[in-house]
């Protein structure tokens, strides 16, 4: 009889709706005429502003948005659009300056009363452009504050009228960690998993603040706020999927393993910024954990001591000096690893070998960070620690390259892909071919060669007093004579110049590799900070010298038919390679190689 029942009652609901449920007096709305399943698959698949709009069609419709089976909420997707861009300050110098020199009042007056009038207007614009910075920022805090309460009042309205016994849902929340929101969103969600099938469930913590802009207090307000947070919805947080968490400070050192015991169903935790205020020695120890990322993070120590479902580590950008504080224990699933650093003059070199001991990962990303390292949290701790300027650090390739016995070359056995990120110009290139010896299933290797002058500190002095180390190179000689690689078969280069040293590289590439396909040479990338700049002022090329140095490097890139022959009989003579090269702009980037050029954007959440 409960059988027929429940039968019934889903037969109704698929039921095609009556005239009377139809939009009155619109003979054309075909829409509404379409079974439940079918339109709330339609609202699925629209944001939720969108989704929740259409209950003010009908009585009907006004039940759909709660039917949903993924319910995502973003407080980012509700700021107003930006409509304003800001200028850098030696933008409005030069405007200020020229708009002087060109006023007709000016004409006649000497260079001293013009250098007094150019100097009081260009103050004046300073001022002008602070006030209106100041002005801006506090209409996006308001912004943030509104967005913020909107997700906590959506959230609670769509799953209060959800039906208990319907489908199950998947929750994903991202809100700003201020007033009283994440509390409630964290009820409201705790209440949720007590009530209703509740499949899935994602937090995204985000501050005000970002990274660099955030000082030690904002860090350590925001660490307590989270605190109060998670001490009030342990519920919400012991049934939680996915947690997401930024800019940080705990002052209870053992809080991020509190973390970890109550949040036993995670599959992907991600610390950004995030830190205590004594140097610790984090284990981690969880069941159900898949993806585990960490950046810029300030830990003594890090030890996966037992995460049996590991399968993806992220792991940027370590302060100690010697090898990365990272200890991988029993992660038996582990296959895609993520390293990234920026070493110093006095920082170890990591023998793989030793570290990837017992893991058998296939996907590594290396990253050497060309030069700056200063970059939120980082900077902020070493200026905590020496009370001095954050310590800049120029890359030297921390890995080591070595001469593997067979039992250490086991551990590059199952390495399918690589990627190494932003390698020194200029120096030889040889010392990547043992990654080729050491990795014979290796299919697809990435190299990104980059050092921007807009990244780098050229004054000498800082350098020597920040520890900057002058060593990029690295010596490293093949022990194999005549190496031969039977599986890569893309070898994908960007930042290629038709130097000797990288035309060479790509000769020894094509000579190793008997069965490589397809070699794509990409220009020099453009430095993102300064793209909008220099697209913006690219006409006059002084004005780019002075924004970004790089872009004014010698462009030694073959861009005509011409020089791309050239090139390419210097590199496969005498080899008889069949691999196709492809010389590209750094502008048309393949949208498969995309995601691995980019690797350097991981584990930030930007605004």
């Amino acid at each position: 009889m409960a059988r027929t029942s429940s039968r019934r009652r889903a037969a109704k609901l698929m039921a095609k709706p009556s005239g009377s449920t139809m939009v009155k007096g619109n003979p054309d709305d075909r829409i509404s005429s379409l079974p439940n399943d079918i339109l709330v698959n339609i609202l699925n698949r629209l944001d939720v502003r969108a989704a929740t709009r259409t209950s003010v069609l009908s009585r009907r419709w006004s039940q759909l948005p709660a039917m949903v089976p993924q319910l995502t909420i973003s407080a980012r997707d509700l700021l107003p659009s930006e409509t304003k861009t800001s200028i850098s300050k030696a933008e409005i110098v030069r405007r200020t300056t020229a708009a002087v020199a060109k006023d007709p009042a000016n004409a006649a007056v000497s260079d001293a009363e013009l250098v007094r009038r150019t100097s009081a207007a260009v103050a004046k614009a300073l001022a002008d452009a602070a006030a209106v910075a100041k002005a801006l920022a506090n209409a996006a805090a308001v912004a943030k504050a509104v967005a913020n309460t909107a997700v906590a009042k959506m959230i609670k309205s769509i799953l209060a009228r959800r039906d208990p016994g319907g489908w199950p849902i998947r929750l994903s929340m991202t809100f700003y960690l201020r007033d009283g929101v994440p509390i409630s969103v964290g009820h409201t969600v705790g209440n949720a998993m007590a009530t209703l099938k509740v499949e899935k469930a994602e937090f995204t913590v985000l501050t005000e603040k970002k990274g660099r802009k955030c000082s030690i207090d904002d860090v350590v307000n925001y660490g307590t706020r989270f605190v109060s947070f998670f001490n009030e919805c342990h519920n919400a947080f012991a049934g939680l999927t996915r947690l997401y968490l930024e800019n940080l400070r705990f002052r209870e050192s053992n809080f991020v393993s509190n973390i970890l015991v109550t949040c036993k169903q995670l599959n992907y935790l991600g610390f950004f910024n995030c830190d205590t205020e004594d140097w610790i020695t984090l284990q981690v120890e969880h069941a159900q954990l898949i993806e585990l990322s960490i950046v810029n993070c300030r830990f003594d120590m890090v030890k996966l001591t037992w995460v049996p479902k590991l399968t993806c580590l992220v792991f940027l950008f370590w302060l100690t000096s010697r090898e990365p504080p990272l200890a991988l224990g029993y992660v038996p699933l582990l296959e895609v690893l993520r390293l990234s650093n920026a070493a110093r003059s006095l920082d170890k070199m990591l023998k793989l070998s030793t570290f990837l001991h017992e893991t058998s990962v296939r996907d590594l990303t290396l990253g050497f960070q060309c030069e700056k390292v200063s970059c939120g949290l980082i900077a902020l701790s070493w200026f905590h620690l020496f009370s001095t300027h954050p310590i800049m650090c120029l890359l030297q390739i921390w890995v080591q390259p070595e001469c593997l016995t067979r039992r250490q070359a086991y551990v590059f056995q199952q390495l399918r892909i690589l990627n190494l990120v932003k390698i020194p110009e200029g120096y030889d290139l040889t010392w990547t071919m043992f990654f080729l010896e050491a990795a014979p299933s290796l299919e697809e290797l990435y190299m990104t060669v980059w050092d921007h002058p807009c990244e780098m500190e050229m004054n000498q002095e800082i350098r020597r007093e920040q520890l900057y180390s002058e060593n990029k190179g690295v010596e490293w000689e093949s022990p194999t004579s005549n190496f031969k690689h039977h599986c890569l078969a893309k070898f994908i280069l960007v930042g290629f110049q038709a130097k000797d040293y990288m035309v060479s590289h790509v000769r020894r590439v094509l000579k190793a590799a008997v069965n490589l396909q397809d070699v794509y040479l990409y220009d020099r990338l453009v430095c993102a900070k300064c793209q909008e700049k220099v697209k913006n002022a690219r006409r006059y090329d002084a004005l780019v010298r002075c924004i970004c140095p790089g872009v004014n490097l010698p462009i030694k890139f073959p861009c005509t038919n011409e020089d791309q022959r050239a090139v390419q009989k210097r590199m496969p003579r005498g080899i008889g390679s069949l691999a196709k090269i492809h010389f590209l702009s750094s502008n048309k980037i393949k949208a498969e190689h995309w995601p691995r050029i980019a690797v350097d954007s991981l584990g930030a959440i930007e605004d």
